[in-house]
C-alpha cells in the first residue's frame, strides 16, 4: 500500500500581513458606510447594508447549538484589504508571495488543466479571476460579486439577499449583509451547459480576521452549471470568523451542481449560510466537506419551489481535538412531485464532536413528497461524540419519508483483520476512513476527491490510538 503524504505547510503556511487596509476591532455604522464607499456601490446596496447592521444589532446569538462562547465579536477585524490589484487576469500580476500561497494550493495548476474559470479572495478582496474566452463567447457571467454590482447591478439588485437568503433569517446572515466583500457571481443563459467546473478559492491570512464572501448563482432555463469551493486558512491563537453566504437559484428545468470543501484552521469559527431556490424541473445538487474550524454551524438548505424540482445532499465532517462540526441540510418541499435525499456522514477522533442537525418540511400542497436520509457516524475512540438531531414537519399525506441513523465505533476486528494482512494500526484505521467515506468521495471531482482524503488523513495523525 503507497503511503499518501501531505505537507501541514500547505495549509497551515502564513504570509506577514501586507495590507492596504485593516479595520480596527468590532463593527460599526462608519465602517459599514465605508465598505460600500471604498467599493463604490449604488444606494440600494448601501441601504441593504444599514438593514442588515441594524438587524444585527436587533437579533439574538443563536443558542440551541454548539456552544459560541469564545467567539468575541469586539475582537474581530471586519474588513481587510491586501495590498494587491484587484481582480487580475494574469497570475503574474498578483504579488509573488500572495500567488505563492494559491500555487501550494494548487490553484493555477488546477485552472490550466481541468477548470473553465477561476477566481481567488484572499482577506475581504478577489485577487485574481478569470473566465475561459470560449465561455464568455456563450454570455456566460463568471465576475466577483462586487463587480457584479457595478456591472449587471439590476440582475443583482433582484436576486441577492432576497427570497433565498433573507437578511434577517438569522444573527449572522444579518452582519453579512453589512460586512460583505468579495466572492463569486454567477450567471448561466438560458440553455447553456457548463460542461467543465467554475472554481472559486477563499483564505484568510491575517490574525483575528473575518471574512464574508458572498455567492450568487443564477441558472436560467434549461442551463447546468458545475461550481466548486475551497477554503483554508492558517492556524493562530487568536479566534477568527467566516460568515459567507452562498445563494442559488435553479430556474426551470435548469441543473446546478456545488462542492465545496472548507478547511478552515481550528482556531476559525465558521458560521456559513448556503441556500438554493429550485423552481419546476430544476435541480439542485451539494456536496459538503468540512474539516478545520473551531466550531462549525452549516446546513445547506433548498428550497423545492416547483413542481418536480429534486434536491441531493451529500456530506461529510470531521471532528477532531477541540472541534465540533455542527452540519447537516434542510429540506423545504413546496412544489408537488418534488423529491430529495440526504446522505451525511461523520467521523469524530480525540475527542471531538458531530452533530446532524437536519430538517425536512413538507409544505400543505406538496403532494407524492419523497425524500430518504441516511445518517452515518464513526467514532475513533472512546472520548469523542456523535449527535443526532433530525426534524420532520410533514403537512400532507401523500407522502414517502425515510430517516436511518447509525452511530458506530471502529471496529477493533476490522483493525485486527487488516494488521494481520500486513498494515500498520493508523494505516488500517486509515483504509477503514476511507472506505467509510467512499459514497462522499465518488461524487467529488477528482482534485477535490484526492485533497480530501488527504486533509483527513492528515486530521488522523496523531489523533488516532
Amino acid at each position: 500500500m503507497e503511503a499518501i503524504t501531505i505537507n501541514r505547510e500547505t495549509y497551515d503556511h502564513y504570509n506577514p500581513e501586507r495590507l492596504s487596509y485593516k479595520s480596527g476591532f468590532g463593527l460599526t455604522e462608519e465602517l459599514v458606510r465605508q465598505i460600500s464607499k471604498d467599493k463604490h456601490e449604488p444606494e440600494w446596496m448601501l441601504k441593504k447594508r444599514l438593514e442588515g447592521l441594524k438587524a444585527f444589532h436587533e437579533m439574538a446569538m443563536p443558542h440551541w447549538g454548539p456552544s459560541l462562547a469564545k467567539l468575541d465579536l469586539n475582537k474581530i477585524h471586519f474588513y481587510i484589504r491586501p495590498d494587491a490589484k484587484k481582480n487580475s487576469q494574469k497570475w503574474e500580476e498578483v504579488p509573488a508571495d500572495i500567488r505563492a500561497t494559491y500555487e501550494r494550493l494548487g490553484i493555477p495548476e488546477a485552472e490550466k488543466h481541468t477548470l473553465g474559470g477561476v477566481g481567488a479572495q484572499y482577506e475581504s478582496e478577489v485577487v485574481y479571476h478569470k473566465l475561459k474566452e470560449e465561455w464568455e463567447k456563450k454570455g456566460v457571467i463568471f465576475l466577483d460579486c462586487d463587480e457584479a454590482v457595478k456591472q449587471h447591478p439590476k440582475l443583482v439588485k433582484n436576486y441577492f439577499m432576497t427570497s433565498c437568503v433573507p437578511i434577517r433569517l438569522h444573527k449572522f446572515s444579518a452582519l453579512h449583509a453589512a460586512v460583505w466583500s468579495g466572492g463569486t457571481f454567477i450567471y448561466i443563459p438560458k440553455g447553456v451547459r457548463l460542461t467543465v467546473p467554475l472554481q472559486a478559492y477563499f483564505r484568510m491570512n491575517a490574525k483575528s480576521g473575518g471574512q464574508f464572501e458572498h455567492t450568487l448563482i443564477i441558472v436560467d432555463d434549461g442551463a447546468e452549471v458545475q461550481y466548486i469551493e475551497g477554503c483554508s486558512a492558517p492556524q493562530y491563537t487568536e479566534n477568527s470568523l467566516h460568515a459567507g453566504c452562498v445563494e442559488i437559484h435553479v430556474l426551470k428545468g435548469a441543473r446546478a451542481h456545488y462542492s465545496s470543501i472548507e478547511n478552515w484552521s481550528r482556531n476559525t469559527f465558521n458560521l456559513n449560510t448556503k441556500r438554493a431556490i429550485v423552481h419546476e424541473d430544476g435541480i439542485i445538487e451539494w456536496v459538503n466537506g468540512n474539516m478545520g474550524s473551531n466550531v462549525t454551524m452549516l446546513y445547506p438548505a433548498s428550497i423545492l419551489r416547483g413542481d418536480r424540482s429534486k434536491a441531493d445532499f451529500i456530506g461529510i465532517a470531521y471532528a477532531g481535538l477541540g472541534q465540533h462540526q455542527d452540519t447537516g441540510s434542510k429540506v423545504i418541499h413546496i412544489g408537488r412531485s418534488t423529491s430529495s435525499t440526504i446522505t451525511s456522514k461523520s467521523i469524530s477522533a480525540d475527542g471531538g464532536i458531530t452533530s446532524y442537525r437536519g430538517l425536512v418540511s413538507v409544505r400543505k400542497g406538496a403532494t407524492n413528497t419523497k425524500s430518504n436520509i441516511e445518517c452515518d457516524a464513526l467514532m475513533m475512540d472512546n472520548r469523542s461524540q456523535s449527535n443526532t438531531y433530525p426534524f420532520m414537519d410533514v403537512h400532507e399525506n401523500t407522502v414517502e419519508l425515510g430517516h436511518e441513523a447509525t452511530v458506530g465505533k471502529i471496529s477493533d476486528e476490522q483493525i485486527f483483520y487488516l494488521m494481520s494482512r500486513g498494515l500498520s494500526e493508523d494505516e488500517a484505521k486509515q483504509m477503514i476512513v476511507s472506505g467509510f467515506i467512499e459514497p462522499i468521495v465518488k461524487e467529488l471531482p477528482l482534485e477535490y476527491a484526492v485533497e480530501l482524503n488527504r486533509l483527513i488523513q492528515l486530521e488522523m495523525e496523531g489523533s488516532l490510538g
